[in-house]
């Protein structure tokens, strides 16, 4: 009876732990024979380690960490659609605060049911048949090795096949659990890497100086940078969307928004780093860790500098750069404990620069928490245009309620900016913001039933985000050229990642080595390049080949976008 039951084990176990693999070879590219090896390769070293001990629970014991991948797979796989669990979603797990991980996991009580329900009882019954003594036969389990070292060979015979048919085939990216156990190495040396890299840039410099001199005195400019969060460009009334998010912004003369800029990443942790430095996808894998940010740039140019950010320490490069600041503030931690805290909380620390930096120029970081998922907590109830905005379920049913909240999250943004505009103009000061987004986001937008943002394989809408420019009346007075400059780049390509840097310095008055006003909005010679995607592991891809769909081509179409 034992051993029946330890046999009933143990194809529960393998076959639990194939369901990944069966699905990847449906959702991913890799062909019919990626898909078999897949399935073959994985599945015989799985029954091997299944019936290496007669005890079966050893066995099944064995595989827990296998069987926990399986179920983050499949969370992975609900939410995206596709993908072996990537670099940037380990990283994610390190970096993203208890409050975002809250607002999802309280949305996706379905998914967690489920896989708990598929992985919790094997491993629960291997315990049980450990305690119990629940044995394979001698015979039985010589049967299972000889067979699991069959389907080892069958699988290395498929992986070899899948190398020589298809190019594109590459068992580090293709073959699952391989690629995600590479994943775990690489998110490692990323980690170690970020943990380091204020030691690694302690000795970088921009070599910035103040180009800007008025009576043989540096110009007291203002910069403000306003880092958004999940906010896509579809959705912005000043880029075409047809409902009024933006009514505030629409008459103001001195702004210019550019309708056609997309990020060349979709993770904040990726995304917001090339906002702040000189870098991009294609030199940002190991040079971002030995570089200082846009805040050091100014800083050396006897700019007074200030970081204010509405999310929570995530102990990564983003607060890295932060701290670089002659003012760090992470308005969560000196406002409230409480989850919730608004955007337009950061308007008195603004203020407060402001007064402190009248007689000096000045640098302030705004980084925002804009539109992230839980939509709904991102402003207050009064400031809800558009109704009904909740329940916030995900789930493609309630569409209209989570579009709802979120262009009231875009209406509550501009009303930030807004203030901030007014606050710069009644300063007197000549005065310059910039406002782009790290990313975007999906919400069900077609029938692929695409949700978030951070996939390992981008859609367009995560892409696409707004850029704005706005210089104050006496900015526009000292420098008449610069509007000019602005408003004939406006239809052409942008890629924030790669302008927001460039577009900054220049207009602080900047002079630095690594200023490039090819890459500057607010330059004449501003030349738009070929789009890329940073991919996972950190490669840069033109993004005819980061995984694009027909609906990503029909969206890039309508909103005529180039790549």
């Amino acid at each position: 009876m034992k051993r029946s039951k330890a046999i009933l084990l143990l194809w529960w176990t393998l076959i639990v732990g194939l369901i990944p693999n069966v699905a990847l070879g449906f959702t991913e590219p890799m062909g019919w024979i990626g898909a078999v090896a897949g399935v073959l390769l994985p599945g015989g070293i799985y029954l091997l380690l299944l019936s290496w001990s007669r005890r079966i629970g050893r066995g099944v014991l064995g595989l827990t960490f296998i069987l926990f991948l399986a179920a983050f797979q499949l969370v992975l796989l609900y939410l995206y659609g596709r993908s072996a669990i990537a670099v940037d979603m380990f990283l994610n797990l390190l970096t993203t605060n208890s409050d975002e991980v809250g607002e999802l996991l309280d949305n996706m009580v379905t998914i967690i049911a489920v896989v708990i329900a598929l992985y919790a009882p094997p491993l629960t019954v291997g315990i049980v048949a450990l305690a119990r003594g629940w044995m394979l036969s001698l015979r039985q389990a010589h049967t299972y090795r000889w067979a699991g070292g069959g389907l080892v060979i069958a699988g290395l015979i498929a992986l070899s096949l899948a190398r020589l048919t298809s190019r594109d085939y590459n068992a580090l990216d293709d073959l699952y659990p391989l690629n995600v156990a590479y994943n775990i190495f690489l998110a490692g040396q990323r980690t170690i890497a970020s943990q380091h890299s204020q030691d690694a840039s302690r000795d970088f410099l921009y070599d910035a100086e103040q180009e800007a001199m008025i009576n043989g005195e540096e110009e007291r400019r203002v910069v403000v940078l306003v880092i958004g969060e999940t906010s896509r460009a579809s959705e912005w009334q000043l880029l075409g969307y047809e409902r009024p998010t933006t009514p505030s912004l629409i008459d103001r003369t001195e702004l210019v928004a550019f309708p056609h800029a997309m990020s060349e990443s979709n993770i904040t942790h990726k995304s917001v780093p090339m906002l702040l430095s000189h870098l991009e996808a294609k030199n940002f894998n190991d040079s971002i860790y030995r570089v200082k940010s846009i805040i050091s740039a100014f800083k050396e140019a006897g700019y007074h500098t200030a970081f204010l950010s509405n999310q929570r320490r995530n102990h990564n490069l983003i607060d890295h750069f932060g701290e670089e600041a002659d003012r760090c503030t992470f308005v969560k931690e000196a406002l409230s404990e409480e989850a919730i805290v608004y955007d337009k909380e950061l308007l008195p620390f603004v203020t407060e620069e402001l007064k402190e930096g009248e007689d000096k120029p000045l640098l302030i970081v705004l980084h925002t928490y804009g539109s992230h998922f839980s939509y709904n907590d991102r402003y207050p109830a009064e400031a809800a245009r558009f109704t009904p905005d909740r329940p916030l379920k995900v789930k493609p049913e309630y569409r209209e309620e989570m579009v709802n909240a979120y262009d009231n999250t875009i209406l509550y943004t501009s009303t930030l900016l807004d203030s901030l505009m007014t606050m710069l103009e009644e300063s007197g000061r000549r005065a310059a913001l910039i406002y782009t987004s790290d990313h975007g986001e999906d919400i069900f937008d077609d029938g692929r039933g695409l949700f978030l943002h951070a996939s390992p394989v981008p859609s367009a809408q995560q892409l696409h985000v707004p850029f704005l420019v706005w210089v104050s009346t006496a900015f526009d007075a000292a420098h008449p050229d610069v509007m000019s400059r602005l408003r004939s780049n406006r239809m052409k390509a942008v890629s924030s990642s790669l302008s927001f840097f460039h577009t900054a310095v220049d207009l602080g008055g900047i002079d630095t080595w690594a200023l490039d006003r090819s890459l500057s909005l607010a330059s004449r010679s501003y030349i738009p390049l070929k789009r890329v995607f940073l991919n996972d592991h950190n490669q840069a891809v033109t993004l005819d080949k980061c995984g694009f769909t027909r609906e990503d081509y029909r969206y890039l179409r309508k909103h005529e976008l180039t790549w």
